[in-house]
Parts: structure tokens; C-alpha cells; sequence
């Protein structure tokens, strides 16, 4: 096992610096740029002072100059300064991964908790009233346009009935707060976002949790075991649903990235103070450094999240043995 985990470790070094460069030479010929941006958001910006500031940012350089200066600065750990505030990089991660971690974590945990339940609850007792109104419920929460439905509950539950924070972590009176004030005022933001956050991700979790126990449930160890006279819940959660879940083990490595990465939309829509809405914002203001930050540690995390997968395959199922 150390073996195989040390040449996946090799074999995703090709793989993140391709992504690296096919993400850097993107981002650098997209049309406008930062110097561009800057002239507009300042018209009396002279073509002289675009000048010096595409030479104080390495910006007229090659492109593969800036490419090779970057990957050098990065392998030490050191992605640059934000273009916009002058502030290292790493730090305004930091300050954005929280807020993403809580939000996704809590999500993640709901998506799963909820998907395995109603996913097992629809197998066993399949074609029966039970399992037709899971089957609609995943069915709209898997078609239903998140956006829309974020839009929808913040208007009818935040805006026309005031039952919930529009957007936001915290409110602005956070600091003069009690604890148990606080603790209530950031349950209330996390509200809106959690559902939206977890709803299409539950019908997704739990289709794929039913459609395993049906298959597991028509194995030839299932119906043994029946033969043993073995007790009914026993084969069901130690048996059929152990099996059924190895391919929610491969969702959940692939879910990892979204830990750290977050949610473009979400987290604009909610402005919620977290690694997606950072990404976007930096991508307006053609923030390279910011960007390839971010970019490159989804994709370590994306490569790590594939092998956990693998290596939990393992573990779950003994048949399974790498060399």
C-alpha cells in the first residue's frame, strides 16, 4: 500500500503542473487584464503609468517568463501578493477558509447523513408510497436550478416574511453580542445557505445509495444469509448497505476539493465571506496571483480527495488490494 500511495504521490506531480499551465496561460490571455480594468475603473490613468505598472507586476514579460518565475515561487510554498491590497496570498486564503469549511463541512455532513438514510429507506421499502415520495423529492431537488432556488428563498423567506438573515456570515452587530447571542445569529446566516447548499447534493447521494442496496440486496450472500436465519437488520446495515456504499466512497473524495474550493455561486449570491466568492472576485479584478492560489489548491486537494477515495476502497472492501 505505502508503495502504490507513493507512485500516485509521483504520478499527480505531471498532472498538477499541467493543470497549472494550461490554468496560468488562461487566465494571462483572456482579454482584458488587470492594467485594463485598472484604466477603467480610472480614466485619467495615462498610458505611461500602465506602462509602469505592467513592469512593476512582471506583466510585460513573456508569458512563459512570468509562467517559470510563478511555478518557482509556488514550489516554496510562496504564491505572491494580491494585485488589488498587496497582501500575500496565503493570507487572504486564510482569512476566506473558515467561513468555506464551515459552510461545506456542515453541508457535506447533512448531504451525506440525510442521502444514506433516505437512500436505504427507498431501497428497502421500494415501489411502495414511501419510496415514490423520495423518488419526487430527489427528482426535483436534483432538477431544481439552485440559483433560482436561493433567489426564491431569499425572497420569500428573508425579504417578505423577515423570518431569516438575507446574506452575510454575521450580522453587523456581531462583536457586541453575547456567546449564545452569537452562536444563534450565525446559525440563522447558515440556515439559507445549508439548504441550498445541500439539497441537490442529498438527491444525488441518495439515488446513488439506492440503486447499490438494490443491487447488494439481490446478491447470492444476501439470500444465504437470509437462509442462515440471520436477523433482517443485521444483513441490511452490515451486509447490503456496507457494499452499496463504495461508490458514495469515490463521491465523497471527489467532494473533498469543495471543502476548500466552495461555491462561486452560493457564495456570491449570499455573500458569503469564503474561498468561492474570493475566486470570484479576483477573477474581476484579474487578480493572477489570487487565482492560481486558489486554482492550485483545489487541484492538490482534487488529486488527494482521488486518492483517499482509492485507499477507503481498500479498507471498505477486502477484495480490493493494490500492488
Amino acid at each position: 500500500m505505502k508503495r502504490y500511495i507513493f507512485k500516485r504521490l509521483l504520478l499527480a506531480i505531471p498532472v498538477l503542473f499541467g493543470i497549472t499551465v494550461i490554468t496560468f496561460f488562461i487566465i494571462h490571455l483572456t482579454p482584458g487584464g488587470f492594467t485594463a480594468v485598472n484604466m477603467q475603473m480610472d480614466i485619467r490613468t495615462s498610458p505611461d503609468s500602465i506602462e509602469r505598472m505592467r513592469h512593476l507586476y512582471g506583466l510585460d514579460k513573456p508569458i512563459l517568463v512570468q509562467y517559470v518565475e510563478w511555478i518557482g515561487r509556488t514550489v516554496t510554498f510562496n504564491f505572491g501578493e494580491s494585485f488589488i491590497d498587496h497582501r500575500p496570498v496565503l493570507h487572504k486564503v486564510a482569512e476566506r477558509l473558515p467561513a468555506t469549511l464551515l459552510l461545506n463541512v456542515l453541508s457535506l455532513a447533512l448531504v451525506f447523513f440525510f442521502g444514506i438514510i433516505l437512500g436505504v429507506i427507498s431501497a428497502v421499502k421500494r415501489n411502495t408510497a414511501a419510496d415514490k415520495i423520495i423518488m419526487v423529492f430527489t427528482f426535483i431537488g436534483y432538477s431544481i436550478p439552485t440559483f433560482w432556488l436561493a433567489l426564491l428563498l431569499m425572497l420569500f423567506v428573508s425579504v417578505k416574511a423577515g423570518l431569516l438573515p438575507v446574506s452575510g456570515m454575521v450580522s453587523i452587530d456581531f462583536d457586541y453580542m453575547t456567546l449564545p447571542q452569537k452562536i444563534a445569529d450565525l446559525l440563522s446566516h447558515l440556515i439559507l445557505p445549508l439548504i441550498v447548499t445541500s439539497i441537490g447534493g442529498l438527491a444525488y447521494i441518495s439515488r446513488f445509495v439506492k440503486s447499490g442496496m438494490i443491487e447488494a440486496l439481490s446478491q447470492q450472500y444476501i439470500r444465504a444469509a437470509y437462509a442462515k436465519g440471520l436477523d433482517r437488520k443485521t444483513i441490511l446495515y452490515r451486509s447490503a448497505l456496507k457494499n452499496s456504499l463504495l461508490p458514495v466512497i469515490t463521491l465523497l473524495g471527489m467532494s473533498i476539493p469543495g471543502l476548500i474550493g466552495g461555491s462561486f455561486i452560493f457564495e456570491t449570491i449570499f455573500a458569503w465571506p469564503g474561498m468561492g466568492r474570493l475566486a470570484y472576485e479576483s477573477a474581476l479584478s484579474f487578480d493572477y496571483p489570487v487565482i492560481m492560489g486558489v486554482v492550485t489548491m483545489g487541484a492538490v486537494l482534487t488529486l488527494l480527495g482521488n486518492l483517499a477515495a482509492d485507499i477507503a476502497y481498500a479498507a471498505v472492501d477486502p477484495r480490493i488490494r493494490y500492488k
